[in-house]
């Protein structure tokens, strides 16, 4: 069994993102979501759920790392992309992922999920094996 570096939960309230994404449009893609993360949920019926879901799980990731928006962890160093079987996983970019390995964290688990108002997010990092052995 791995061991755990981290563990990370949040949620987001729909309609705060909704309201974001009326207010700054496009601007949220460079700020907040990378180019193709915008893209895949501008496509969907709705797509503040999966904007909302996406965000919570960049907050989860923070809160698993540890680090909040320091150390170099960006919302644009986290990206949600979906499997070829449609599962979510994280994909960590620059500093971010830099920070990332350096604090010793490996594998990141992701389940996402929205209700009528809300979205959540969980995330569990394992350690490193090279963390997991020295410990």
């Amino acid at each position: 069994m791995a061991d755990i570096f981290g563990i990370g939960v949040d949620m987001v309230d729909i309609g705060r993102i909704a309201h974001l994404r009326e207010r700054h449009g496009e601007r949220l893609g460079g700020v907040v979501f990378r180019a193709e993360e915008l893209d895949y949920c501008l496509a969907k019926p709705n797509p503040d759920e999966s904007l909302a879901a996406r965000f919570a799980a960049k907050e989860a990731v923070m809160k698993a790392l540890g680090t909040g928006w320091t150390g170099g962890v960006t919302f644009l160093g986290i990206e949600v992309v979906r499997t070829g079987e449609g599962r979510p996983e994280i994909r960590l970019h620059g500093t971010t992922a830099e920070t990332a390995r350096r604090l010793g964290a490996g594998v990141i688990h992701l389940s996402l999920s929205h209700a009528r108002d809300t979205a959540v997010a969980q995330v569990v990092i394992e350690k490193t094996v090279d963390a997991a052995s020295a410990s």
